[in-house]
């Protein structure tokens, strides 16, 4: 469990079916449309920086250059959480097992066994800043104090459970976890036996060719690059009150093009939050209905952070 619970107790403001009524429902009907071709396109430019990325990367090793190129690769690797998410909504594509390809692959780029995260997500939408049943709560809490933030950001905590989801999940253990329903374990394990024999793949491959490319292609920029997605991540939530009210209750950040296209449009959280169904591409259009209706909307991760950063040590005073 988290160390540092969001403080204050969780307020039932029953709004949330008025406030989905908000986009008209001829609106709504046409954004919950799904498209295989807006998904393969999404998907191929991402491939694309991600193969471009590696090798600059490759091609800079043992120069100094290197540093940049393993930072940008960084940035392309870890933004696969764009991906994984959207996949687990089937948002990306129309077609479901596209959709699961997408998100399983994603996800081991990043640690994450997408068919558990699922699980664990549903849960985090059905109960979005409930200290008690959050699972983002329970697990990571919110940073109150400066040892606090900078441990969070450190990513030592991610890895630590990710490294649980990877080599207990295949074997039926549970670890902890009891935020997800009893039947959703068979897919658990299921994905999570695909994903250890993926890096077993990965690992045999590397030794086999006697090659370290695996290593400074993926490996390498997405340990450089954790921290910044934990920087994002924090920012989705972070300083909303403990409340089912979906105007307040999860942060949309407008940022830049680059990054929303990277996110998958994610930064269009509130949106996203209160109208799960609707896929990345129409998340813009909803995020004109619902605007004059956000309690958060920053206009960058900078901004954000300034403001947690603020916050830090507040609570305690």
């Amino acid at each position: 469990m988290g160390t540092d619970q969001v403080a204050g107790p969780f307020v039932v403001t029953g709004q949330r079916a008025r406030q989905m009524r908000v986009v008209p429902a001829e609106v709504l009907k046409r954004l919950y449309t799904r498209s295989d071709a807006k998904g393969f396109i999404q998907t191929g430019a991402h491939l694309a920086l991600l193969v471009l990325g590696g090798w600059l990367v490759l091609a800079t090793r043992g120069t100094w250059w290197v540093v940049p190129a393993l930072l940008l690769q960084a940035v392309f690797v870890n933004t696969l959480f764009g991906a994984m998410h959207e996949s687990v909504h089937y948002g990306s594509f129309k077609t479901r097992r596209f959709a699961d390809i997408l998100a399983f692959f994603s996800g081991a780029a990043i640690l994450n066994n997408a068919g558990f995260y699922r699980h664990y997500h549903m849960a985090h939408h059905r109960y979005t800043q409930d200290p008690l049943r959050d699972p983002e709560l329970i697990t990571s809490g919110t940073p109150r104090s400066w040892s606090n933030y900078l441990f969070r950001i450190s990513s030592i905590p991610f890895v630590m459970i990710r490294v649980r989801d990877i080599f207990l999940f295949p074997f039926g253990f549970k670890g902890d976890v009891d935020y997800i329903h009893q039947s959703a374990w068979p897919e658990v394990r299921r994905w999570g036996r695909l994903l250890l024999a993926f890096y077993a793949v990965l690992i045999a491959g590397s030794i086999l060719l006697q090659t370290t490319a695996v290593l400074w292609v993926w490996f390498f920029p997405l340990l450089v690059g954790l921290p910044l997605l934990r920087l994002y991540l924090l920012c989705e939530h972070t300083l909303c009150p403990n409340s089912d009210d979906g105007f307040a209750n999860t942060r949309t950040t407008l940022s830049n093009p680059m990054v929303r296209f990277l996110m998958w449009n994610l930064p269009y959280h509130a949106e996203h939050h209160l109208l799960p169904n609707i896929p990345f591409h129409h998340l813009p259009e909803a995020h004109q209905h619902l605007r004059p209706h956000l309690k958060f909307v920053a206009r960058g991760y900078i901004q954000v952070q300034g403001e947690i950063l603020r916050s830090l040590g507040r609570s305690a005073a």
